[in-house]
């Protein structure tokens, strides 16, 4: 892995870290495939049962890295060519996807902005852990764009549709306090604590009942778009699934005597 995103695995969690703070995490080409990678090996691993998405310095991820996005334009105005944008295909989209469809939880530790890319980024989590001091902007129409990084599915189903065209047609900063409120983000702790809060999250998730969690997070995406109906049925599937899991086994067991569960992930 590039060193613009760290990435390390340990007791069943892998932590994922932008790395670039000096450019407030901007996501060159270089970030995006690390980034890109490391979430596809997180997702591949068996060993990973969960992961924690971060950043270093004061900010989460401000989203495309617009030096390198302007030198390509010029690039591509000269050459006659469209390669710019294909980056939404090549790296963002692969990134979004693994994030969401994984089956294993995925904690975003939001250390500060979150904006453009690297919204999309904290709201492809399952669950997100913010510093008191985070901030929170959907950019795109800014620069002349439309959403991309998942954005525009994301975004509707946490806070609904009405709120999410005001923050796309009219991007602003949002505090960490108005994201808690408007159900964008899970937790907001002092900026002090974030790395302990949100690795506590990240590591209870990784000690958790795995098959189960990844269930859940298939279910929630399936129900989000299917009548009840085709998600009653979708339950059915999964439940049996989870039922025949160790785990569910080794909870059945652990209840029965009265002590706590010791999950293996399977």
């Amino acid at each position: 892995m590039a060193d613009t995103v760290l990435y390390e695995v340990s007791d069943g969690l892998a932590t994922i870290t932008i790395n670039r703070p000096e450019a407030m995490n901007a996501m060159n080409t270089e970030a995006k495939v690390a980034l890109r990678e490391a979430v596809r090996a997180a997702a591949s691993d068996p060993a990973v049962r969960a992961v924690l998405l971060t950043a270093t310095g004061r900010a989460f991820c401000v989203g495309q890295d617009l030096k390198e996005h302007v030198a390509s334009l010029t690039a591509d105005r000269e050459a006659g060519t469209g390669q710019t944008m294909s980056t939404v295909r090549e790296h963002y989209n692969p990134i979004l996807k693994a994030l969401t469809e994984m089956p294993k939880p995925v904690v975003a530790g939001v250390n500060g902005v979150a904006a453009g890319a690297g919204l999309g980024f904290a709201l492809a989590a399952d669950y997100r852990v913010v510093a008191d001091t985070s901030a929170f902007n959907t950019s795109f129409a800014g620069v002349a764009l439309t959403a991309d990084s998942g954005v525009s599915w994301t975004l509707p189903r946490l806070i609904g549709q009405s709120r999410a065209a005001d923050l796309l047609l009219f991007p602003r900063s949002i505090s960490a306090s108005e994201a808690y409120e408007i159900g964008l983000v899970n937790k907001v702790v002092p900026a002090a604590e974030l790395a302990e809060q949100a690795l506590a999250v990240a590591r209870a998730l990784a000690e958790g009942p795995t098959v189960a969690y990844g269930a859940l997070k298939e279910s929630l995406a399936y129900g989000a778009g299917h009548t009840l109906a085709e998600a009653l049925e979708k339950e059915d599937e999964l439940q049996s699934k989870a039922g025949a899991s160790e785990d569910h086994a080794i909870a059945v067991a652990a209840f029965l005597a009265k002590e706590k569960p010791k999950y293996v992930g399977r």
